[in-house]
This record gives C-alpha cells, sequence and structure tokens, in this order.
C-alpha cells in the first residue's frame, strides 16, 4: 500500500496461525457433550450459536454466505453488522451440531489455504475499529485471527473451562489487538511526543508504547523518553477488555495505572472488536 501506516507499528504474519486455531476449535466442538452446546457462550448467543456465526463469518470471507447480507438505508456499520450476525444465527439454530462441526470443517480448510496464500502488503478490508481502512492485509488477517479466537474462547468458558493460553496464538492476539491503540487515543489531546505505555502481564504479554504526535497517536518504534503514562494489565483483563468482555469500568480496578492518570485511563477505554 502506499500510504504510509507506519503509526500502526509493525506488521503481524497471522498466516502461520489458521491452521493452528481452526484444529483448536474443531477439536473443541467435537468433544462438546449434546447438553453443553445450549449453554450461554455470549449475551442472547449459546454455544451453538457462536458456532454458526463463525460458520457464516468463513462462508463470507469466502464469498459464499447465502442470503448475502446487504445494508439497510442509513444503517451505521456496527448496526449492519449485528443485524446480519443475528439474522444468520437465528437461520441455523435447527442446524444438528455434527453437521455444523462438518461445515465448519470444509469451510474452515478453504479458509486457512486462503489466508496462508495472502500478500500482506496487498489492501484489505478495512478494520474500523483501529481506524483504517482499506487496511493492510496484514492487519485484516490477523483480525480474522482474533475474531476466531475469541469466539473459542467464549466456547471454552461457557463449557466451564478457561483460556487457552498457548502463547504463540495469545502473544499475536494480544499484539493485533494494542493495535486499536491509535485510534482509542484519537480524541485525547496531548501535546507531540507525549508517551503511553501499555504493558500486558503474563502469557503472551508485552509492551506497547503510543506517541502522540502533530496529527495523530502513533504505535511506530517511540522516541527515547519516559512515558507520561503507563498501564499494567493482566493477560486475562486485557484481552476481556479488548473484546468487551469486561467493560473499562470493571477493568480499570483491576489495572497499575501511572503517571497522567486521564491518559492512562483513556488508554483502558481500548476495544478491538465491532462494538
Amino acid at each position: 500500500m502506499a500510504t504510509d501506516l507506519s503509526w500502526l507499528g509493525d506488521p503481524i504474519d497471522a498466516r502461520p496461525l489458521f491452521r493452528q486455531e481452526l484444529d483448536a476449535l474443531l477439536g473443541l466442538l467435537r468433544g462438546l457433550k449434546p447438553g453443553e452446546w445450549g449453554r450461554a457462550a455470549v449475551p442472547g448467543w449459546t454455544v451453538h450459536d457462536v458456532a454458526a456465526h463463525v460458520l457464516g463469518d468463513h462462508l463470507a470471507r469466502l464469498g459464499r454466505r447465502e442470503p448475502p447480507p446487504v445494508f439497510a438505508p442509513g444503517e451505521t456499520l456496527e448496526a449492519f453488522i449485528h443485524r446480519a450476525n443475528q439474522e444468520w444465527v437465528d437461520l441455523h439454530r435447527d442446524v444438528a451440531p455434527g453437521a455444523l462441526v462438518d461445515a465448519l470443517e470444509r469451510a474452515g480448510a478453504e479458509l486457512v489455504h486462503h489466508f496462508e496464500n495472502v500478500d500482506l502488503d496487498a489492501p484489505s478490508l478495512g478494520v474500523s475499529w483501529a481506524g483504517v481502512d482499506p487496511s493492510p492485509m496484514w492487519l485484516d488477517s490477523a483480525r480474522e485471527l482474533t475474531e476466531y479466537w475469541t469466539h473459542r474462547q467464549q466456547i471454552r468458558h461457557a463449557v466451564g473451562r478457561a483460556t487457552d493460553l498457548e502463547p504463540r496464538a495469545l502473544s499475536l492476539v494480544l499484539d493485533t489487538f494494542m493495535r486499536a491503540l491509535p485510534h482509542t487515543l484519537r480524541d485525547t489531546a496531548a501535546p507531540a511526543g507525549t508517551q503511553v505505555a501499555l504493558t500486558v502481564v503474563g502469557p503472551g504479554g508485552g509492551t506497547w508504547t503510543v506517541t502522540a504526535g502533530s496529527d495523530r497517536w502513533s504505535l511506530a518504534e517511540p522516541p527515547e523518553g519516559r512515558p507520561a503514562a503507563t498501564v499494567r494489565l493482566d493477560t486475562e483483563t486485557a484481552w476481556r477488555l479488548c473484546t468487551r468482555g469486561i467493560t473499562p469500568a470493571t477493568a480499570l480496578p483491576l489495572a497499575d495505572l501511572h503517571g497522567d492518570h486521564r491518559l492512562a485511563e483513556a488508554a483502558c477505554r481500548i476495544v478491538s472488536v465491532v462494538y
């Protein structure tokens, strides 16, 4: 892409992880007991609903979702996505779990092949929560992987299992989620050069430093300097905050904030899904 997108930080290569994520999801679903498919996974959706939603996402990326969703007059992107997702789930509530898993395996295998062969530098679908449209394929594909990973965790939690802390996938997921930081701080005024550092402590963690510029915040390599604000979150709090499994109000008491609390609290409004 010709546009300078260095403010998004270094590119991420999610291509090698799509097969691993698909296998983990299929293994999880095949191991479910009949009664577990009806457990609540997210507000308003069961485990079956979440699995059906993932299938719809796969088919949409492959250009084979029927019926294809269309925007209603005056509909926002967020409203369109939520409505289209709900309509798909409603249409597939009666699909037998075995048939649903088989369909996920077929579509998922095609999608893995697709993503394993993409050009990471090519322009692709916008990532609204990062504030970029079109986005580079490296961000679009990484965003897709985080969605599948997140839905798998929601299913795991619904059936009494803890978050899968496999470090390779978790590290990539958290790194992708943090690309929302410049957009999160877009309306937060600060002198050019002001830095905010967010550290995730635990499996897959790291530190991401965002720097105020003349026109936007940036995740490009920061100049040497002391951050004006720092935020420390544990792994579980971080990923659940980014996906709105918990709200900023819930996350803040669990966070360790130092320096300028206005900036630190603004960073804790991060959201890395369409919400």
